[in-house]
């Protein structure tokens, strides 16, 4: 394991848990090189559409893209809009039903046709449920990780109009089978099994291929996955049965509680010495950090402490990139909570800057807004090259690829006393106010490798 250098715990302190007042002038440039504008928009507004689930078990996750794009929108519109145009949202709160879902697209699609030609989402269920209407009304799709069914259709290999910013969940269970297969000291004779979620997430990561590439590897992946559900709270059971079956590594593609559960079920049994918890990048996030402090190893750190996830873009503590000082800087200035300090939230930046980016183009090449469409902007993204943020993830496709292709290991601990590393347990470790008179952990994420491509599961070029 990569030792946690001075700097990052020193960078978690500061974000983390400060929130410092910034003067005007001392805010900082905006970190891309955005297109010149060659039209101008003043007096136009450009909305931002987005639902989802913002109530139910994504919660934890998803509420602070709201947030995220309140900051995101207020910024621009104090700071001359975009090519003079100004910014708005437009979204709606779907529970998590994809009822509600299919609700909040037809009254869309109704209200804002003529302006909607592009749509944030959140959940791969959403991606697969709208692919096919998202084509025939062309309208472009950013998510952040949709499932091989939503992004590519039922054979695998039909790029539609939905982009995803991180890697397939397939590719990144095959990233972590490449680092499993690579670090044997740390892994020897590893058997994966699978406790997760139902569904185009939970189930996303489990199938044939990435069994046949992991055990190709040398890595054994236990057929059968073990399901729970986000509104279960006891998986004793599940658990048990993928280590009767010789798991030593349990992976799990479950956001917020999910990993939680999984990781105090494994305390509760007595395996924590003898099990590994990994899983998709959304285990990484702020959320498990702080849920994680419910259950305590017999070391005394929370139960999710030493987990293994993907994080294929930059983290608040990477405070030398420029994405990373900007959005700091915004969620500082616009005094955002430590739960806000999350995947949601710095990603949704980088989804503000490619609307941005995106919409600038369009209206440099349609020579109005009125005339871009939702066919240019997919065109547009097919073939522009970007650095989102100047650092935050890279948005480059093609016309075959819809998912990201890069990724890093991460592991999450919890910061020791004096700021020198991860700490060992409660008598070493950082302690800060939670605002209610208790405690709490200091959580932070530390990329293992460097960015580099994940395998593709899906097949195809």
């Amino acid at each position: 394991m990569k030792k946690m250098s001075l700097t990052l715990v020193l960078a978690l302190l500061v974000t983390l848990f400060a929130m410092p007042a910034f003067a005007q002038d001392d805010m900082m440039a905006y970190p891309t090189d955005l297109t010149e504008c060659e039209v101008d928009l003043t007096g136009e507004t450009l909305t931002i559409y987005h639902f989802g689930d913002l109530s139910g078990a994504y919660a934890f996750i998803t509420q602070p893209i709201v947030s995220a794009l309140e900051d995101a929108i207020s910024y621009w519109n104090n700071n001359g809009g975009i090519c003079g145009a100004t910014l708005a949202q437009e979204f709606e709160d779907t529970g998590g039903d994809l009822e509600a879902t299919q609700s909040a697209y037809d009254r869309f699609t109704s209200e804002f046709g003529d302006d909607l030609d592009l749509l944030l989402l959140y959940a791969s269920p959403d991606a697969e449920l709208l692919r096919e209407q998202l084509a025939e009304d062309e309208i472009v799709s950013v998510i952040s990780a949709g499932s091989v069914e939503g992004l590519y259709g039922e054979d695998g290999q039909t790029p539609g109009w939905l982009f995803a910013t991180n890697p397939l969940y397939i590719n990144q269970f095959g990233a972590f089978c490449e680092y499993v297969a690579a670090n044997p000291d740390t892994f020897p004779d590893p058997v994966i099994g699978h406790v997760t979620w139902p569904g185009a997430f939970g189930e996303a990561a489990v199938g044939p291929a990435s069994d046949e590439f992991c055990t190709g590897l040398g890595v054994e992946v236990i057929d059968d996955p073990q399901i729970f559900l986000p509104t279960d709270t006891d998986i004793l059971t599940q658990v048990q049965n993928v280590v009767d079956e010789g798991a030593n590594i349990i992976y799990t593609n479950t956001l917020a509680t999910g990993p939680v559960l999984v990781a105090s079920t494994i305390v509760d049994l007595g395996l924590e010495d003898d099990v590994t918890l990994a899983g998709v990048n959304w285990v990484m996030d702020t959320s498990v950090g702080l849920l994680g402090q419910r259950s305590l190893k017999a070391s005394g750190l929370p139960a999710v402490d030493g987990m293994y996830g993907s994080m294929p873009f930059q983290w608040w503590t990477e405070v030398d990139q420029p994405a990373v000082q900007f959005v700091t800087e915004q969620w500082a200035a616009n005094e955002r909570s430590i739960s806000e300090r999350n995947v949601a939230y710095i990603t949704t930046w980088g989804f503000a800057d490619i609307f941005v980016e995106t919409y600038i183009r369009a209206a440099n090449e349609a020579g109005s807004l009125d005339a871009v469409t939702g066919a240019q902007l997919r065109g547009i993204m097919e073939t522009m090259e970007y650095e989102v943020l100047g650092s935050l993830l890279t948005f480059q496709f093609g016309e075959t690829f819809r998912d990201a292709v890069e990724n890093r290991i991460a592991l999450l601990k919890f910061a020791n006393a004096d700021m020198s590393g991860p700490a060992t347990g409660p008598d070493d470790a950082l302690f800060l106010d939670d605002g209610n008179g208790g405690q709490l952990f200091a959580p932070i994420v530390i990329p293992l490798t460097d960015f580099q491509a994940a395998p593709n599961l899906r097949g195809g070029e």
